[in-house]
């Protein structure tokens, strides 16, 4: 009673300093753009303060239709969303896409009690955290205003979201257009404002990066050029005859361009020079059109010109992606060795390696090596797709074959990459049900979409990738051993960073590329050199990009490394891996519900609990 009269009186008192934002005496902490955002809630949208109710969520159909523009898209920066969600987990961040109505479309939760939180306040794919409903949240009010934003705990108008972070950048399409926002929301207490402040930097870059995968993406088929800036290098995009035909947000604010110039097909002259001849990725000298020096710019060829540029200068080893990756490792040298001996035989390869070893790299390393390298390479991650969906994701699915399908159904991922390469990556966490129609596919060569009359014959390599020790899961019957042995043509084991030979030159390469204008001071790279790094070639790129970001004068000191103490075991035992794989299957039997499971596994639910956080067992997804 005491707790709830207190968080009443909490509630009442943001109410009374909300409303005072009408008669401008509010003292707010943040800035005017919290201030100026309540004023527009207030009179703008009418909205009331104290009111409470989730947010309004979309059903499964109304989800499909919203997403449907987007599909491409997510699909594109669900690599880069799903790094950024590694990284900020522990830190008890969601992190969320949405589109620019404020729809959430792509979510990835935390993990233990936290993911609970959100879902119970519904903040997970298809809710809708728009500012003319919600009022001021980080998703909303980013998308109003068009800029990067925080939101701390208290600043949101409604006083039900106080126990909320928000820190969300928006994103912008090739065009410069508003195309939706990267969300990540804490409801951790113990985090300061300075701690979100940080991870919106974080959040800032991965959302860059997005916005240039898309644009690279768009432009293929077209030359595209850095252009730096005081703010920030801009992407720009010219044809053969050096007409612009795209650029990026920034690009156009640096160079004066606007949509009637670029349609226009101007010339290129007329804003930069650069001279490149080669139809490979090159530095070039960039200058203005009045001669003045603006840096130097990284051109990227079309596809086509890249292609040819290949058959006419070389003979390119095909394996050369392979044998950098294995770097001087000798383990991973002789993988590669074997891997050419397999030649243009279809054999399944199983990758066994921690969380964060590069395993997808790897995979489509050996795509590219193989004669399939001009068909598609379809990923799944099976950790990370809730159980519902894999199914529908795998397989496909005809038109009507359940409530909220497409009209004209969907291709599932295995018909996708016919003619190519499928990648399970931790295929340990896929439910055995569906072990057996993989299986099926793998013996039969033929897939059976949903509600189909007749199957649909497909041609895949398989490649899959695991952290756990699938033999033993197969004799503890958590993993099927006929699928085991179909999956397992040849196994590469994939070093973690602290084991390889070559791990200096790999921190020194990565430097490189995350914080290409930095260096490291002496003290930084000791650090660096002596961490054991439990979540390997991921957690070392995060922590020097960010250290990129963060570091004065291009120095990179020890105090901008975020390399938190680690003095446990990297790897889980085999027992732990046996349980855990036990624990999730009771979990997924019975829906989710801990009691239920508890039941079945003859445990109390306290017990229950202590374990499934122990072995941070996710039970929000």
């Amino acid at each position: 009673m005491e707790t709830s009269a207190m968080a009443s009186l909490s509630a009442s008192n943001h109410v009374a300093r909300v409303l005072s934002v009408a008669n401008h005496v509010a003292d707010v902490d943040a800035s005017s753009r919290i201030e100026n955002s309540w004023r527009r809630c207030l009179i703008s949208h009418k909205l009331d303060p104290a009111r409470q109710g989730p947010p309004q969520t979309l059903t499964e159909a109304e989800i499909r239709h919203v997403a449907e523009p987007m599909e491409e898209t997510i699909r594109l920066l669900t690599p880069e969303l799903d790094d950024l969600a590694r990284v900020l987990r522990d830190a008890g961040y969601c992190v969320n896409l949405a589109d620019a109505n404020a729809t959430m479309l792509f979510s990835r939760l935390p993990g233990e009690a936290d993911a609970r939180m959100f879902m119970d306040w519904k903040i997970y794919t298809g809710s809708n955290f728009a500012e003319t409903f919600e009022g001021t949240n980080g998703l909303g009010t980013c998308l109003a205003e068009r800029k990067p934003i925080l939101v701390h705990r208290d600043e949101h108008f409604r006083a039900q979201w106080h126990m909320f972070s928000c820190a969300v950048a928006p994103l912008f399409d090739q065009a410069g257009r508003l195309a939706g926002a990267v969300n990540i929301t804490s409801c951790r207490e113990d985090l300061e404002r300075a701690a979100h402040q940080l991870a919106l930097a974080v959040t800032m870059e991965a959302t860059r990066r997005m916005e240039g995968a898309i644009f690279r993406e768009h432009f293929r088929n077209a030359w595209i050029a850095t252009v730096p800036g005081d703010g920030g290098s801009g992407l720009l995009a010219y044809d053969d005859d050096r007409r612009i035909v795209g650029a990026c947000r920034a690009a156009r604010a640096l160079l004066g361009l606007t949509d009637g110039l670029i349609a226009s097909g101007i010339d290129l002259s007329r804003y930069i020079k650069l001279d490149h001849a080669r139809g490979v990725d090159e530095l070039v000298e960039l200058r203005r059109a009045d001669g003045r020096a603006l840096g130097q710019s990284h051109v990227v060829p079309p596809l086509r010109a890249r292609s040819s540029a290949l058959r006419r200068d070389v003979p390119v080893d095909r394996f050369d992606a392979l044998h950098r990756l294995a770097g001087g490792d000798p383990d991973l040298v002789k993988s590669v060795q074997r891997l050419r001996s397999i030649g243009e035989h279809n054999l399944p390869v199983l990758l066994h390696g921690e969380t964060g070893v590069g395993k997808d790299v790897f995979a489509r390393a050996i795509h590219a090596a193989s004669n399939r390298a001009r068909n598609n390479y379809v990923a799944l991650n099976c950790a990370a797709m809730p159980e519902s969906l894999i199914d529908a994701e795998l397989f496909g699915y005809e038109a009507g074959a359940f409530t909220g399908a497409r009209r004209d159904g969907s291709k599932g991922l295995i018909a996708q990459a016919d003619g190519g390469t499928l990648f399970l990556d931790e295929i340990g966490d896929m439910p055995i049900a569906l072990q057996t129609r993989l299986l099926r596919v793998l013996e039969n060569r033929e897939v059976w979409p949903l509600g189909a009359l007749k199957p649909v014959p497909v041609d895949i390599r398989l490649i899959s990738a695991t952290h756990r020790d699938l033999g033993r899961m197969a004799e503890q019957g958590a993993f099927r051993a006929d699928l085991y042995f179909r999956l397992r043509g040849m196994e590469v084991r994939l070093p973690a960073l602290r084991e390889r030979a070559d791990r200096d030159d790999i921190i020194r390469q990565i430097a490189r590329e995350e914080a290409p204008n930095c260096r490291l001071s002496a003290e930084a790279w000791a650090m660096l050199s002596a961490y054991p790094y439990p979540g390997n070639m991921r957690q070392l790129r995060h922590v020097l990009r960010l250290a990129g970001c963060t570091a004065e004068d291009g120095i990179i000191m020890d105090a901008d490394l975020d390399l938190p103490p680690f003095g446990g075991k990297a790897v889980e035992t085999d027992l732990e891996a046996a349980e855990r794989a036990t624990i999730i299957a009771a979990l997924r039997k019975h829906g989710g519900r801990v009691t239920e499971a508890a039941r079945a596994l003859k445990l109390s639910r306290a017990t229950l609990y202590r374990k499934i956080k122990q072995l941070k067992i996710e039970t929000g997804q």
